[in-house]
């Protein structure tokens, strides 16, 4: 169901109190939105805390849920503090389980919002570290120029390894000249390898070979690969392989947390691809020269079918 009221709204304008109230003064339904979302949740994430208080005192239900989550979820999760407060004040229970037992007030405890109401609630050693490790990551890997990149995190492997188990050699390589042609037979099946803290990054900045399914099977034997392949038509489409078995494919690494994916790497690392794929396969980058260049080698792969 959508709600033809809030047609022709867009995500700057849920900043603006005027157009918010006056649209609601009209009629206009506070509960259902145009599209997806219902127009408290997309406030709490993209808002002002003024229309964010407006919303709140005309809904119905200010934990309505939307698509898992509370409107007063979202605000935590996208790290906005006065947004959270004000739905507190408003009513919102930040103590309700939700996205795989995640209430607010813990996950408040992962995020620069303030912590929230809501006794017992703490985070383990582990999340803890994963929480300090985001903190390093993101500022560390950057927000280079991704768009056509192919990349594989593999854990616990050199490069070295990585050359034996793809049976590939390494070979001269001259980043101008692999960019001007990507479509080349040769230059297709040549990627970059890099050693980083905690194991080793195939990369390709022109293309998708490192993700493709026979090469992360290959790699991950034994361990944990995580592929991305940031198309330029659809997105950064994302992978898991485990030990040469594909467990998660067409995901969205950056994205929004979802019930059945890994709910506290989501919200720490959305916005940010690059360092969510590091950080799912364990690695922990310096800085961001695996995608960057220059690597440590470049490596060819066999003339084979990697789609099989």
């Amino acid at each position: 169901m959508r709600n033809e009221g809030w047609r022709g709204f867009a995500w700057q304008n849920w900043t603006d109190l005027g157009e918010v109230r006056a649209r609601l003064d009209e009629g206009v339904d506070p509960n259902v939105g145009f599209l997806y979302d219902p127009p408290l949740h997309t406030a709490a994430e993209y808002g002002s805390a003024e229309v964010v208080a407006e919303l709140a005192a005309r809904v119905a239900d200010v934990d309505a849920l939307s698509y898992g989550r509370t409107a007063l979820w979202r605000a935590v999760a996208a790290h906005r503090p006065d947004n959270a407060r004000v739905l507190v004040a408003a009513g919102a229970d930040p103590s309700r389980e939700m996205m795989s037992g995640w209430p607010p007030a813990r996950l408040s405890l992962a995020s620069p919002t303030p912590e929230l109401p809501g006794s017992g609630f703490s985070l383990t050693t582990e999340e803890i570290a994963v929480v300090e490790e985001s903190r390093r990551l993101i500022p560390a890997v950057g927000t280079p120029y991704v768009e056509g990149l192919g990349i594989a995190c593999v854990a616990g492997i050199d490069v070295a390894e990585a050359v034996r188990r793809l049976a590939a050699e390494v070979v001269d390589g001259v980043y101008e000249e692999m960019i001007d042609d990507p479509f080349d037979p040769l230059v297709a099946r040549t990627v970059w390898a890099t050693e980083v803290p905690g194991g080793c990054v195939l990369a390709q900045p022109w293309g998708f070979a490192p993700q493709m399914p026979g090469v992360t099977k290959a790699l991950s034997a034994g361990t944990t690969c995580y592929g991305m392949y940031a198309n330029p038509k659809s997105g950064n489409q994302g992978s898991i392989i485990r030990d040469g078995e594909i467990i998660g494919w067409d995901l969205h690494p950056g994205g929004e947390p979802e019930e059945d994916g890994d709910v506290l790497l989501s919200c720490l690392y959305q916005g940010h691809a690059l360092a969510y794929c590091f950080a799912y396969a364990g690695l922990r980058p310096v800085d961001n020269r695996s995608v960057t260049g220059p690597p440590d080698a470049w490596i060819r792969l066999p003339d084979r079918d990697y789609w099989a």
